[in-house]
């Protein structure tokens, strides 16, 4: 048992006996001397007899834990072993906890009670299919590894931190839950409702059931017949209405998860930002480690993205003090794309960041439309694009409050209204601005293989009209400054300023500026941000000044974080830049894993400065050194795309001038002829 009534946890120690392997084990001992059995007995047996006694097999399994004591348990193996000899004696460890239970009250059963049950007994079952299946594991992850690791082309200080990286999806506070079978005491949807009035959580207009991988629209004036007081079920997912609605379904002739193959359920996943910044799958942050989860468990990634948008369409009105500003808002503003699904309660009780209101972020929703599409034209799943496209939409026409200007260009407001949450932007700024370029091409893209031609003409429109704005205000004929205020560091040189590009490309899609100032701007990111700091063996600096001298003007700008600089190398592959590439990446290496290093092996850091001090241990960004991966060996999906801008494809009609439809327009999907996979969808007003 375990302290302040957490849950359970059972441990399994065993060996393997084989025909010269001899076990034999002491099922409980104790580390005090009141014990019955105790560590002084148990090694003074050892020590005499070489093994335990054989009876003890049939002793049962061992009592639970009483308050306060601690429990052991051990395994002996033996075996003879001839002159100049050798011989394997496989030990195994397993531990079950089935139950994961937040600090506010909701519990859930880990994913692997699916398959092995929620018995205390499971953690035997574990330590036995460990024992018997570890050779062929070994030889799987072999497999998996050996392409890239006999691949002559790259370097080896790349192979070694590309696998290793990887340790931050088991140490980054990772919870894997089985969504199919949450634990006993769950609240139910007959239960009280979590202590909020119900006016304040709500789903409205456009609602999903990711339950059943269904989604649809409505809107007030459709007159659909709804209840009040929808809120969040427990088990965080948005509550309809069981009335009958008489709005149209939007892909309602797709199969429901019942009918889908029971391997499509994956469970819902769900890892720390870091171990010092508690939050459940930070968004911003994902954007660049979410290559590794679609590179290697994609339908893990693909839920996610469906967590996403679910969250995109609901509001939670629950009143929450931002202490940068030490104003007041609301906890989630409908379509804005949260920064977390939250700490205490994740699902229910999202955004535990407060730092700054996030609703008015510039870089959140642009990120969730690049990753969605990116997800999409990877996986080639329609069924998911299908699902989760009301929230794309509603995503893109949040985001038109920021263009103040009628420019199709957003604006920043005056403070770090984006992932560098200590960096204040004025105006118009090249990190977030070249996210929403991006973001107006993937919407495009996407609306397109959808069949919504309405909203890819507007994205489109907007798209070449925001472009001409964005290039306007903050090309300088070498790079994109930092933004278009008046600020001693506006003209910076910022690291990440190509980051929209970067995802456009990786996900198919053509390049948003033009080849020369693309590799311009990486060519004076390499040789400022990287090359001038430390000789290029750090990273790549935040900010520079076009002097050469690194942006001071705050924590964050003077830092090199990790995570951008491996999507920095990535995009310079993009962009057929490939010294510079791993030269600038190799800078991690150097820094954070190598003998000559500060020593972060397995547990790399957000940043750190240039004299090598540290911020934020154990992060998740770092895992975007495969978004380098996947540009050196990318999906068939993204190989076989069109070669062709998609934005070429789309016609624009005279009467598209806004991201938003008519409230009165009724979006009828139906079924066409191949357009993306075997299968697209035509859309008609």
């Amino acid at each position: 048992m375990t302290a302040k009534g957490n849950p359970p946890v059972t441990f399994a120690v065993a060996a393997s006996e084989t025909q010269n392997v001899n076990v034999t084990v002491l099922p409980c001992f104790g580390l005090t001397e009141g014990s019955f059995i105790t560590a002084r007995k148990m090694w003074g047996k050892m020590m005499q007899d070489g093994q335990f006694d054989r009876e003890n097999f049939n002793i049962g399994p061992s009592m639970p834990s009483s308050p306060g004591e601690t429990l052991c348990a051990a395994v002996s193996a033996s075996a003879w072993v001839e002159p100049h000899g050798k011989c394997t004696i496989a030990f195994a460890l397993a531990w079950s906890s089935p139950k994961i239970k937040f600090s506010k009250g909701s519990s859930y059963h880990r994913r692997y009670t699916k398959f092995y049950g929620i018995s205390e007994r499971a953690a035997v079952d574990l330590v036995h299919d460990a024992l018997t299946n570890y050779k062929h594991w070994e030889e799987e992850i072999e497999k998996w590894q050996s392409p890239i690791l006999e691949d002559i082309r790259l370097p080896e200080w790349y192979k070694f931190t590309l696998f290793n990286e990887l340790y931050f999806l088991v140490a980054g506070g990772t919870v894997w839950i089985d969504s199919s079978s949450p634990s006993a005491d769950v609240k139910s949807d007959q239960d009280p409702p979590i202590k909020v009035e119900s006016k304040n959580i709500k789903v409205t207009e456009a609602e999903m059931n990711c339950r059943h991988s269904t989604g649809f629209e409505h809107t007030s004036t459709s007159g659909c017949n709804s209840s009040t007081g929808v809120g969040l079920k427990q088990n965080g997912s948005s509550t309809i209405p069981r009335k009958k609605r008489s709005c149209k379904h939007f892909s309602h002739h797709l199969k429901t998860e019942d009918q889908l193959d029971g391997n499509e359920d994956v469970g819902r996943f769900l890892y720390l930002e870091g171990v010092e910044y508690i939050m459940w799958c930070t968004y911003d942050v994902h954007f660049y480690a979410s290559f590794a989860l679609l590179e290697l468990f994609p339908k893990i990634e693909l839920n996610i993205q469906r967590d996403f948008a679910k969250a995109v369409l609901s509001e939670d009105g629950r009143k929450v003090k931002f202490l940068a500003e030490g104003n007041y808002g609301i906890r989630k503003v409908r379509g804005a794309v949260p920064h977390d699904l939250g700490t205490h309660d994740p699902w229910n009780e999202m955004n535990a960041y407060n730092i700054h209101d996030t609703s008015k972020w510039k870089d959140l929703n642009s990120k969730f439309v690049l990753q969605v599409y990116r997800d999409f034209a990877a996986t080639g799943d329609m069924a998911f694009g299908i699902e989760v496209w009301p929230a794309v939409r509603t995503a893109m026409e949040y985001m038109e409050q920021f263009d103040r200007d009628d420019d199709g260009l957003i604006e920043n407001d005056g403070f770090p209204d984006q992932t560098y949450d200590a960096w204040t932007v004025h105006g118009v700024s090249a990190y977030c601005g070249c996210l929403w370029l991006a973001a107006l091409q993937a919407a495009a893209a996407m609306a397109q293989r959808l069949g919504d031609k309405f909203f890819a003409e507007t994205c489109k429109t907007k798209f070449f009209s925001a472009k001409s704005a964005f290039e306007k205000k903050l090309w300088n004929g070498s790079y994109f400054n930092y933004d278009s205020g008046s600020s001693s560091n506006s003209k910076s040189i910022q690291a990440d300023q190509l980051a929209g590009q970067w995802y456009t490309s990786s996900s198919g899609l053509g390049p948003i500026f033009d080849e020369f100032k693309t590799r311009s701007s990486l060519q004076k990111i390499f040789d400022f941000n990287v090359m001038k700091v430390k000789g290029g063996r750090m990273g790549a600096v935040n900010g520079m000044h076009p002097n050469g001298k690194v942006d001071e003007s705050c924590m964050q700008s003077r830092e090199v974080w990790t995570g951008v600089t491996y999507a920095v190398a990535a995009n310079m592959l993009l962009a057929g830049m490939e010294e510079e590439a791993f030269t600038t990446a190799e800078g991690i290496f150097i820094a954070g894993w190598s003998e000559e290093g500060f020593g972060y092996w397995f547990q790399t850091p957000e940043g750190w400065a240039t004299n090598g001090h540290y911020r934020s241990l154990i992060y998740m960004r770092p895992l975007a050194i495969w978004s380098m991966q996947w540009v050196l060996s990318p999906p068939k999906a993204i190989i076989e795309a069109p070669k062709i801008n998609m934005m070429d494809r789309i016609v624009i009609s005279p009467a598209t001038f806004s991201l938003s439809l008519p409230e009165t327009r009724v979006r009828k999907i139906a079924n066409k002829t191949a357009c993306f996979g075997n299968s697209s969808l035509q859309c008609t007003c």
